[in-house]
């Protein structure tokens, strides 16, 4: 899959350091309770597998959804309403043959896509109503805020 990655923004939340050990330990307690109780926040989770951009490590995000159809699962690359795309989006444009998700106790090989025109706008209302919080990243932020479909892999 290739997809037509949306450029970063020229202003945005900035966030803290992701690669400082604070940081790491709070993402992996975060992880691990998020994949064990399948929701964060009030939000439904899944855990995300890529491989990595620049390193091709393996990758894991905790990551909100909300479903789109049978095996399908639509994400929103907002990072918080940071200027950048996250790290993770990045990983799915490198390596989009490399994708899986953990979603309801299972583990599942998927395709992404990223939606465009009146298919985002619509996907796009769908998350802002059932996540209000979105609509605040969109105001920080002069970027569109990329969403991903994943549909299960045949």
């Amino acid at each position: 899959m290739a997809f037509q990655k949306t450029p970063a923004g020229t202003r945005g939340k900035s966030m803290p350091g992701v690669n400082s050990p604070f940081s790491k330990w709070i993402n992996n307690m975060v992880l691990r309770r998020g994949r064990s109780k399948g929701r964060m926040m009030g939000m439904d989770v899944l855990v995300l597998h890529t491989t990595g951009a620049k390193t091709g490590q393996p990758r894991q995000t905790l990551l909100s959804w909300l479903p789109d159809g049978d095996n399908a699962w639509l994400v929103c690359a907002s990072f918080g309403g940071n200027a950048k795309n996250p790290a993770w989006y990045h990983n799915i444009a490198a390596h989009p043959d490399q994708v899986e998700i953990e979603v309801g106790g299972r583990q599942v090989a998927v395709t992404p896509s990223q939606l465009t025109g009146a298919e985002r706008d619509a996907a796009w209302q769908r998350i802002t109503t059932k996540v209000p919080r979105f609509k605040g990243y969109e105001t920080k932020t002069d970027r569109q805020l990329p969403i991903i479909r994943l549909t299960a892999a045949v």
